[in-house]
């Protein structure tokens, strides 16, 4: 398994890089640190430590190269790739499809000021292309520990199901304790939000039930007056991970980041998965009850 950094020679590489070797840690997983330049440059490949490059780089390139894979632990393998692309998000998601990464990993926008998650041009054109889940690592991570829990956030609209069935599938092969958390009264537009929060608690109380035989599940749900106070008043652990669906919007295998998930990132403290709308990981059955095998998000 192969995870695909988007690493750059600031802040911001460093938070993905150490978000990467905490999800890397529960999966033996590889990964790639990718520095993309501009389409023009004549400098691309592939660089392991104490080999000579596959092709000429500048000292400023292996520098900085160098000092990523720095920040990797020994126990985690991983390699430079530098990319040719017309922007950065192309080419982490070249590197994926090429590599066949099971998941891209970038860090915050540097630009946010009062909150840990800003999401910039990288990010924004990722949650818009990208046909793998997109890791997104809040401002100042520096946690390379093992994860230790996964958080899914469920709605009640079209496509609950299919984030549940990957959440429920990477908790398994990460050996991780599952929360389900029903965010459904703070949908908008909602006239019987208890109705419908016992429909959501209801639905995923089975999953839970049907899915207790393979691992830890839990079912919560949030209160709050507003998206932001229910995911405030939540507990967290440090070493915890968010799993969140698309947007309805999204196109097939294509991830939108909607309304509430841009209102949870506003609070939020721990990483945040964002999973592809119909997303299916290989060697999976959608739905929640029927998941036995392997997931790689």
């Amino acid at each position: 398994m192969r995870y695909v950094v988007g690493y750059t020679a600031d802040e911001r590489g460093h938070d993905a890089v150490c978000l990467a070797v905490a999800l890397a840690r529960r999966q033996d997983a590889r990964l790639d640190l990718v520095l993309v330049t501009p389409e023009h440059s004549p400098y691309s490949g592939i660089y392991l430590p104490g080999k000579p490059f596959e092709s000429l780089l500048t000292d400023q390139l292996q520098e900085w190269m160098e000092q990523g894979l720095a920040l990797v632990p020994d126990d985690v393998p991983a390699r430079g790739v530098i990319v040719r692309a017309e922007s950065n998000a192309e080419g982490l998601i070249r590197a994926a499809e090429d590599s066949e990464a099971s998941l891209i990993v970038i860090g915050a926008s540097s630009r946010g000021l009062t909150t840990l998650f800003s999401i910039g041009n990288v990010a924004r054109s990722l949650l818009h292309a990208s046909p793998v889940p997109v890791a997104l690592a809040p401002r100042s991570y520096r946690r390379t520990d093992p994860v230790t829990r996964m958080t899914c956030a469920v709605g009640n609209r079209a496509g609950a199901d299919d984030v549940v069935s990957v959440a429920v599938a990477s908790a398994q092969r990460r050996g991780l304790p599952l929360r389900l958390v029903s965010l459904v009264t703070l949908d908008a537009g909602q006239s019987d939000s208890e109705g419908v929060e016992d429909e959501a608690n209801r639905r995923l109380a089975e999953a839970a039930s049907a899915l207790a035989a393979g691992g830890r599940v839990s079912v919560e749900t949030a209160h709050g007056s507003s998206i932001e106070k229910a995911i405030e008043a939540l507990a967290w652990d440090e070493g915890e991970v968010l799993l969140v669906g698309s947007s309805r919007l999204a196109q097939h295998m294509r991830i939108f980041l909607g309304s509430t998930a841009n209102k949870i990132l506003r609070t939020l403290t721990i990483p945040m998965i964002v999973v592809p709308r119909t997303y299916a990981t290989p060697g999976t059955t959608t739905g929640p009850g029927t998941l036995t095998h392997e997931a790689d998000a």
